[in-house]
């Protein structure tokens, strides 16, 4: 059964894995994994996610009523609930406030272009949700029209969210999107972005298809006459 002190321990570690990436600074952040019987485990509200310990964390029910824990539940369960409602398929959320990344999402950007075929095999196209004010109803609401189709968010001005079927997956999405931010940034310093195309784009999908059946995906922008020598 997950809730036990094997699952605290592990949110803890991710929370000290985000601080030491620098996914995450101050009290940023929060990392939420499901239970069984409809119950969530969910980071505290206000701490610095490299201080918090097995005893901070909070027990909720997916609904949001508390159950076990001193302190209060993130600030953003509302986002977490929602992810968890809408998508059985998901043991995980991560939110985090990675600076490439988050730059993107400043910037008005999407991660829409097919370039990177670990991040299409792993993450898949990631949207950039509209702005809404962090820790309220209106920001899970943003979540709503890509819920189906995506695994990894972009948070306008704000950050990234991950999901997964479990913790490790959801914490990988999160790693592999701002790695994959830091490496298209610098493909643009450089002053040329090589895309992949639609063949190389399509066997990416179906070897994700393949390997995680039933996976969302909502397909990358690939340009017309893309390069096929990447």
């Amino acid at each position: 059964m997950r809730g036990g002190l094997a699952t605290r321990r592990e949110i803890v570690r991710i929370c000290q894995r985000l601080y030491e990436r620098g996914l995450i600074a101050g009290p940023d952040g929060n990392v939420s994994v499901r239970l069984d019987g409809d119950r969530v485990l969910v980071t505290p509200a206000g701490m610095s996610k490299v201080d918090v310990t097995v005893e901070d964390l909070v027990e909720i029910t997916v609904d949001g009523h508390h159950l076990r824990g001193a302190r209060r539940a993130s600030s953003e369960v509302a986002m977490h609930l929602r992810l968890y409602q809408r998508r059985p398929d998901v043991a995980a959320v991560v939110h985090a406030h990675p600076p490439i990344a988050t730059g993107f999402a400043v910037a008005g950007e999407s991660f829409a272009s097919c370039v990177l075929p670990e991040m299409i095999f792993q993450v898949g196209w990631v949207p950039l949700l509209p702005y809404a004010e962090p820790g309220t109803t209106q920001l899970a609401d943003s979540f709503d029209p890509y819920l189906s189709q995506h695994d990894a968010f972009l948070l306008a001005n704000h950050g990234a969210t991950t999901v997964g079927p479990t913790l490790t997956i959801a914490h990988q999405r999160m790693e592999s999107l701002e790695h994959s931010a830091r490496i298209l940034f610098t493909a643009r310093t450089l002053g040329r972005v090589n895309s992949l195309t639609a063949q190389q784009v399509e066997a990416l999908v179906d070897a994700r298809r393949r390997a995680v059946p039933g996976a969302p995906f909502a397909g990358c922008q690939v340009p017309p006459g893309a390069r096929s020598d990447v």
